[in-house]
Protein backbone atom coordinates (compact mmCIF):
# COMPACT_ATOMS: atom_id res chain seq x y z
CA UNK A 1 0.00 0.00 0.00
CA UNK A 2 2.85 2.38 0.89
CA UNK A 3 4.50 1.69 -2.46
CA UNK A 4 1.28 2.55 -4.31
CA UNK A 5 0.91 5.80 -2.37
CA UNK A 6 4.53 6.73 -3.07
CA UNK A 7 4.06 6.00 -6.78
CA UNK A 8 0.87 8.06 -6.87
CA UNK A 9 2.66 10.97 -5.23
CA UNK A 10 5.54 10.65 -7.69
CA UNK A 11 3.16 10.59 -10.65
CA UNK A 12 1.36 13.68 -9.38
CA UNK A 13 4.67 15.52 -9.04
CA UNK A 14 5.39 14.69 -12.68
CA UNK A 15 2.28 16.59 -13.81
CA UNK A 16 3.14 20.14 -14.82
CA UNK A 17 0.35 22.25 -16.28
CA UNK A 18 1.63 24.89 -18.68
CA UNK A 19 0.42 28.47 -18.60
CA UNK A 20 -1.77 29.56 -21.52
CA UNK A 21 0.42 32.62 -22.14
CA UNK A 22 3.53 30.44 -22.59
CA UNK A 23 1.67 28.17 -25.01
CA UNK A 24 0.47 31.15 -27.04
CA UNK A 25 3.95 32.71 -27.23
CA UNK A 26 5.51 29.54 -28.63
CA UNK A 27 2.77 28.27 -30.91
CA UNK A 28 2.33 31.65 -32.60
CA UNK A 29 5.49 30.72 -34.53
CA UNK A 30 3.95 27.54 -35.99
CA UNK A 31 0.60 28.74 -37.40
CA UNK A 32 1.25 27.62 -40.99
CA UNK A 33 1.93 24.06 -39.85
CA UNK A 34 -1.53 23.48 -38.35
CA UNK A 35 -3.75 24.13 -41.37
CA UNK A 36 -5.99 21.09 -42.10
CA UNK A 37 -4.12 19.00 -39.53
CA UNK A 38 -5.26 16.69 -36.74
CA UNK A 39 -3.68 17.83 -33.47
CA UNK A 40 -3.28 15.35 -30.62
CA UNK A 41 -2.57 16.40 -27.03
CA UNK A 42 -1.87 12.98 -25.53
CA UNK A 43 -0.69 13.96 -22.05
CA UNK A 44 -3.35 16.53 -21.26
CA UNK A 45 -6.30 16.45 -18.92
CA UNK A 46 -8.64 18.89 -20.72
CA UNK A 47 -10.07 19.95 -17.36
CA UNK A 48 -6.65 21.11 -16.16
CA UNK A 49 -4.42 21.55 -19.21
CA UNK A 50 -4.26 24.72 -21.28
CA UNK A 51 -3.08 22.96 -24.44
CA UNK A 52 -6.55 21.69 -25.30
CA UNK A 53 -8.01 25.07 -24.35
CA UNK A 54 -5.57 26.89 -26.66
CA UNK A 55 -6.40 24.76 -29.68
CA UNK A 56 -10.14 24.78 -28.93
CA UNK A 57 -10.20 28.58 -28.76
CA UNK A 58 -8.09 28.87 -31.93
CA UNK A 59 -9.65 26.01 -33.90
CA UNK A 60 -10.89 28.22 -36.75
CA UNK A 61 -7.94 30.61 -36.66
CA UNK A 62 -5.50 27.73 -37.12
CA UNK A 63 -7.87 25.99 -39.57
CA UNK A 64 -7.56 22.69 -37.75
CA UNK A 65 -9.14 19.55 -39.11
CA UNK A 66 -9.56 17.91 -35.71
CA UNK A 67 -8.43 18.25 -32.10
CA UNK A 68 -8.04 15.30 -29.73
CA UNK A 69 -6.83 15.12 -26.12
CA UNK A 70 -6.22 12.20 -23.78
CA UNK A 71 -4.59 11.95 -20.37
CA UNK A 72 -3.36 9.39 -17.90
CA UNK A 73 -5.68 8.52 -15.01
CA UNK A 74 -3.79 6.53 -12.42
CA UNK A 75 -7.00 5.66 -10.60
CA UNK A 76 -8.74 3.87 -13.46
CA UNK A 77 -10.27 4.50 -16.85
CA UNK A 78 -9.79 7.77 -18.67
CA UNK A 79 -11.48 9.47 -21.62
CA UNK A 80 -10.72 11.35 -24.81
CA UNK A 81 -12.05 14.76 -25.71
CA UNK A 82 -12.29 15.80 -29.35
CA UNK A 83 -13.49 18.70 -31.45
CA UNK A 84 -14.27 18.32 -35.13
CA UNK A 85 -17.02 20.77 -36.04
CA UNK A 86 -19.53 23.34 -34.80
CA UNK A 87 -21.89 20.86 -33.14
CA UNK A 88 -24.18 23.36 -31.45
CA UNK A 89 -24.44 25.48 -34.63
CA UNK A 90 -23.65 28.77 -32.88
CA UNK A 91 -21.28 29.83 -35.65
CA UNK A 92 -18.16 29.16 -33.58
CA UNK A 93 -15.96 26.17 -32.87
CA UNK A 94 -14.78 26.11 -29.27
CA UNK A 95 -14.90 24.16 -26.00
CA UNK A 96 -18.70 23.91 -26.23
CA UNK A 97 -18.28 21.65 -29.27
CA UNK A 98 -16.13 19.05 -27.49
CA UNK A 99 -17.24 15.41 -27.49
CA UNK A 100 -16.29 13.14 -24.58
CA UNK A 101 -15.68 9.45 -25.27
CA UNK A 102 -14.69 6.96 -22.53
CA UNK A 103 -11.48 5.00 -23.06
CA UNK A 104 -11.10 1.33 -22.23
CA UNK A 105 -7.88 1.99 -20.35
CA UNK A 106 -6.20 4.62 -18.21
CA UNK A 107 -5.09 6.91 -21.06
CA UNK A 108 -1.37 6.10 -20.87
CA UNK A 109 0.24 7.43 -24.07
CA UNK A 110 1.84 4.00 -24.53
CA UNK A 111 -1.48 2.13 -24.54
CA UNK A 112 -2.82 0.56 -27.73
CA UNK A 113 -5.87 2.82 -27.93
CA UNK A 114 -3.78 5.98 -27.47
CA UNK A 115 -1.28 4.77 -30.07
CA UNK A 116 -4.17 4.23 -32.48
CA UNK A 117 -5.20 7.87 -32.02
CA UNK A 118 -1.56 8.87 -32.49
CA UNK A 119 -1.39 7.01 -35.80
CA UNK A 120 -4.39 8.99 -37.06
CA UNK A 121 -2.91 12.34 -35.96
CA UNK A 122 -0.58 14.76 -37.75
CA UNK A 123 0.96 16.91 -35.00
CA UNK A 124 1.40 16.22 -31.29
CA UNK A 125 1.57 19.17 -28.89
CA UNK A 126 1.83 18.65 -25.14
CA UNK A 127 3.90 18.72 -21.97
CA UNK A 128 4.87 15.06 -21.40
CA UNK A 129 6.21 13.71 -18.08
CA UNK A 130 9.87 14.70 -17.84
CA UNK A 131 10.70 11.31 -16.33
CA UNK A 132 9.42 9.56 -19.48
CA UNK A 133 10.86 12.01 -22.00
CA UNK A 134 13.19 9.50 -23.70
CA UNK A 135 10.40 6.99 -24.19
CA UNK A 136 7.92 9.66 -25.23
CA UNK A 137 10.13 11.13 -27.98
CA UNK A 138 11.10 7.64 -29.16
CA UNK A 139 7.43 6.87 -29.74
CA UNK A 140 6.88 10.04 -31.77
CA UNK A 141 9.90 9.24 -33.93
CA UNK A 142 8.80 5.62 -34.36
CA UNK A 143 5.41 6.72 -35.68
CA UNK A 144 6.92 9.52 -37.77
CA UNK A 145 4.92 12.29 -36.12
CA UNK A 146 5.48 16.03 -36.14
CA UNK A 147 5.52 17.56 -32.68
CA UNK A 148 6.05 20.55 -30.41
CA UNK A 149 6.57 19.41 -26.81
CA UNK A 150 8.10 20.68 -23.59
CA UNK A 151 11.14 19.05 -22.01
CA UNK A 152 14.09 19.88 -19.78
CA UNK A 153 17.29 21.06 -21.47
CA UNK A 154 19.17 18.26 -19.67
CA UNK A 155 17.42 15.92 -22.11
CA UNK A 156 19.81 17.26 -24.76
CA UNK A 157 22.57 15.21 -23.12
CA UNK A 158 20.54 11.97 -23.17
CA UNK A 159 22.24 9.65 -25.63
CA UNK A 160 19.04 8.93 -27.55
CA UNK A 161 17.90 12.56 -27.73
CA UNK A 162 21.35 13.88 -28.62
CA UNK A 163 21.62 11.46 -31.54
CA UNK A 164 18.32 12.77 -32.93
CA UNK A 165 19.58 16.34 -32.58
CA UNK A 166 22.85 15.46 -34.30
CA UNK A 167 20.93 13.86 -37.17
CA UNK A 168 18.71 16.96 -37.50
CA UNK A 169 15.59 15.01 -36.60
CA UNK A 170 14.75 17.22 -33.62
CA UNK A 171 15.71 20.72 -32.50
CA UNK A 172 14.81 23.43 -30.00
CA UNK A 173 11.90 25.80 -30.47
CA UNK A 174 11.75 29.45 -29.45
CA UNK A 175 11.76 28.66 -25.75
CA UNK A 176 10.73 30.23 -22.46
CA UNK A 177 11.92 33.62 -21.26
CA UNK A 178 15.17 33.08 -19.42
CA UNK A 179 14.88 29.33 -20.09
CA UNK A 180 12.54 29.09 -17.11
CA UNK A 181 8.87 28.23 -17.14
CA UNK A 182 6.15 28.72 -14.55
CA UNK A 183 3.93 25.67 -14.23
CA UNK A 184 1.02 24.64 -12.05
CA UNK A 185 1.49 21.64 -9.76
CA UNK A 186 -0.41 21.66 -6.48
CA UNK A 187 1.67 18.78 -5.11
CA UNK A 188 4.88 20.81 -4.85
CA UNK A 189 5.71 22.94 -1.85
CA UNK A 190 8.15 25.33 -3.52
CA UNK A 191 6.30 28.15 -5.21
CA UNK A 192 7.11 30.75 -7.80
CA UNK A 193 8.38 34.23 -7.03
CA UNK A 194 6.04 36.61 -5.22
CA UNK A 195 5.18 38.48 -8.41
CA UNK A 196 4.01 35.25 -10.03
CA UNK A 197 2.40 33.73 -6.93
CA UNK A 198 -0.53 31.45 -7.61
CA UNK A 199 -1.71 28.31 -5.87
CA UNK A 200 0.53 25.44 -6.88
CA UNK A 201 2.73 27.52 -9.19
CA UNK A 202 6.38 26.52 -9.43
CA UNK A 203 9.31 27.90 -11.38
CA UNK A 204 11.27 25.30 -13.34
CA UNK A 205 14.64 26.37 -14.73
CA UNK A 206 16.16 24.89 -17.87
CA UNK A 207 12.93 23.99 -19.67
CA UNK A 208 12.54 24.28 -23.41
CA UNK A 209 10.37 23.41 -26.38
CA UNK A 210 11.50 20.50 -28.56
CA UNK A 211 10.17 20.19 -32.10
CA UNK A 212 10.73 18.78 -35.58
CA UNK A 213 8.66 21.45 -37.33
CA UNK A 214 10.65 23.93 -39.42
CA UNK A 215 10.95 27.39 -37.87
CA UNK A 216 12.76 30.54 -38.94
CA UNK A 217 14.84 30.69 -35.75
CA UNK A 218 16.59 27.45 -36.63
CA UNK A 219 18.38 29.03 -39.60
CA UNK A 220 19.38 32.34 -38.02
CA UNK A 221 23.15 32.83 -37.74
CA UNK A 222 24.82 33.22 -34.38
CA UNK A 223 26.80 36.46 -34.62
CA UNK A 224 30.44 35.83 -33.69
CA UNK A 225 32.79 38.66 -32.76
CA UNK A 226 35.56 37.14 -30.61
CA UNK A 227 38.96 36.20 -32.05
CA UNK A 228 40.79 33.05 -31.04
CA UNK A 229 43.48 33.40 -28.38
CA UNK A 230 45.09 30.29 -26.89
CA UNK A 231 45.25 31.88 -23.44
CA UNK A 232 41.54 32.72 -23.41
CA UNK A 233 40.49 29.42 -25.00
CA UNK A 234 42.48 26.60 -23.31
CA UNK A 235 42.48 23.13 -24.82
CA UNK A 236 41.25 20.08 -22.97
CA UNK A 237 43.95 17.76 -21.75
CA UNK A 238 42.18 14.62 -22.92
CA UNK A 239 40.60 15.73 -26.21
CA UNK A 240 41.76 17.98 -29.05
CA UNK A 241 39.25 20.81 -28.65
CA UNK A 242 39.16 24.23 -27.02
CA UNK A 243 36.89 24.99 -24.10
CA UNK A 244 34.20 27.66 -24.35
CA UNK A 245 32.17 28.52 -21.25
CA UNK A 246 29.67 30.94 -22.82
CA UNK A 247 28.04 30.53 -26.23
CA UNK A 248 28.46 34.18 -27.24
CA UNK A 249 32.25 33.79 -26.80
CA UNK A 250 32.66 31.25 -29.62
CA UNK A 251 35.58 32.61 -31.70
CA UNK A 252 34.86 33.61 -35.28
CA UNK A 253 38.19 32.37 -36.65
CA UNK A 254 38.82 28.95 -35.06
CA UNK A 255 38.56 26.02 -37.46
CA UNK A 256 39.05 23.15 -35.02
CA UNK A 257 36.79 21.37 -32.55
CA UNK A 258 35.19 23.42 -29.78
CA UNK A 259 33.48 22.32 -26.57
CA UNK A 260 30.41 24.47 -25.86
CA UNK A 261 27.78 24.34 -23.08
CA UNK A 262 24.42 22.65 -23.62
CA UNK A 263 22.77 26.07 -23.76
CA UNK A 264 24.45 26.50 -27.16
CA UNK A 265 21.65 24.41 -28.65
CA UNK A 266 19.28 27.36 -28.29
CA UNK A 267 21.43 29.20 -30.87
CA UNK A 268 22.35 26.20 -33.01
CA UNK A 269 22.07 26.73 -36.76
CA UNK A 270 22.85 23.52 -38.73
CA UNK A 271 23.92 25.66 -41.70
CA UNK A 272 26.58 27.37 -39.57
CA UNK A 273 27.83 24.65 -37.22
CA UNK A 274 28.39 20.90 -37.29
CA UNK A 275 27.67 18.88 -34.17
CA UNK A 276 30.43 16.33 -33.62
CA UNK A 277 29.67 14.58 -30.33
CA UNK A 278 28.84 14.86 -26.65
CA UNK A 279 31.89 15.57 -24.54
CA UNK A 280 31.56 12.42 -22.43
CA UNK A 281 33.07 8.94 -22.40
CA UNK A 282 31.30 6.69 -24.88
CA UNK A 283 30.66 9.58 -27.25
CA UNK A 284 34.26 10.60 -27.93
CA UNK A 285 37.62 8.86 -27.54
CA UNK A 286 39.76 10.44 -24.83
CA UNK A 287 43.46 10.69 -25.63
CA UNK A 288 44.93 9.90 -22.22
CA UNK A 289 44.15 7.81 -19.17
CA UNK A 290 45.76 9.44 -16.15
CA UNK A 291 45.27 8.20 -12.61
CA UNK A 292 43.97 11.08 -10.52
CA UNK A 293 43.03 11.76 -6.93
CA UNK A 294 39.61 13.36 -6.54
CA UNK A 295 39.43 16.79 -4.89
CA UNK A 296 36.20 17.85 -3.15
CA UNK A 297 34.40 21.20 -3.49
CA UNK A 298 36.35 22.57 -0.54
CA UNK A 299 39.61 21.93 -2.43
CA UNK A 300 40.63 19.02 -0.20
CA UNK A 301 42.17 15.73 -1.35
CA UNK A 302 39.74 12.87 -0.68
CA UNK A 303 41.93 9.80 -0.90
CA UNK A 304 39.65 8.53 -3.68
CA UNK A 305 40.96 7.89 -7.17
CA UNK A 306 39.69 7.84 -10.73
CA UNK A 307 41.03 7.42 -14.24
CA UNK A 308 40.60 10.10 -16.87
CA UNK A 309 38.50 12.39 -14.66
CA UNK A 310 35.53 10.01 -14.37
CA UNK A 311 35.11 10.01 -18.15
CA UNK A 312 34.62 13.76 -18.55
CA UNK A 313 36.52 16.50 -20.33
CA UNK A 314 39.11 18.30 -18.23
CA UNK A 315 41.69 21.06 -18.56
CA UNK A 316 44.62 22.34 -16.53
CA UNK A 317 43.49 24.17 -13.41
CA UNK A 318 43.75 27.96 -13.69
CA UNK A 319 43.47 29.69 -10.29
CA UNK A 320 42.61 32.97 -12.01
CA UNK A 321 39.30 31.68 -13.41
CA UNK A 322 38.60 28.32 -11.72
CA UNK A 323 37.22 28.24 -8.17
CA UNK A 324 38.75 24.93 -7.10
CA UNK A 325 40.56 22.09 -8.88
CA UNK A 326 38.75 18.77 -9.38
CA UNK A 327 41.63 16.31 -9.66
CA UNK A 328 45.32 15.91 -8.92
CA UNK A 329 47.56 13.88 -11.23
CA UNK A 330 49.01 11.08 -9.07
CA UNK A 331 52.26 11.03 -11.06
CA UNK A 332 53.05 14.71 -11.69
CA UNK A 333 50.98 16.51 -9.06
CA UNK A 334 49.40 18.67 -11.78
CA UNK A 335 45.94 20.02 -10.90
CA UNK A 336 43.01 19.76 -13.30
CA UNK A 337 39.49 21.12 -13.57
CA UNK A 338 36.68 18.93 -14.88
CA UNK A 339 34.28 20.54 -17.34
CA UNK A 340 30.52 20.29 -17.03
CA UNK A 341 28.61 18.74 -19.95
CA UNK A 342 29.89 20.00 -23.28
CA UNK A 343 28.87 19.54 -26.90
CA UNK A 344 31.72 19.28 -29.39
CA UNK A 345 31.08 21.41 -32.48
CA UNK A 346 32.88 22.77 -35.53
CA UNK A 347 32.30 25.91 -37.56
CA UNK A 348 31.26 24.85 -41.07
CA UNK A 349 32.28 28.14 -42.66
CA UNK A 350 35.97 28.14 -41.82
Amino acid sequence: MKEKLALAKKNKKDEFYTQLTDIEKELNHYKEHFKNKIVFCNCDDPKESNFFKYFALNFKYLQLKKLVATHYNEGGKSYKLEIVEDINKDGRINLDDAITTPLKGNGDFRSDECIKILEESDIVVTNPPFSLFREYIAQLIEYNKKFVVIGHQNAISYKEIFQLIKENKIWLGYGFKGSAGHFINKFYEDYASASDRKEGMIRVSGVHWFTNLEIKKRHEDLILYKKYNEEIYPKYDNFDAINIDVTKEIPMDYNGYMGVPITFMDKYNPDQFEIIALGIVGSIDFTCNKKMEIINKQGELTGKYTFNAKGTLYKKYNPKIDKTPSFKDCETGELYKSIYARIIIKNKRI
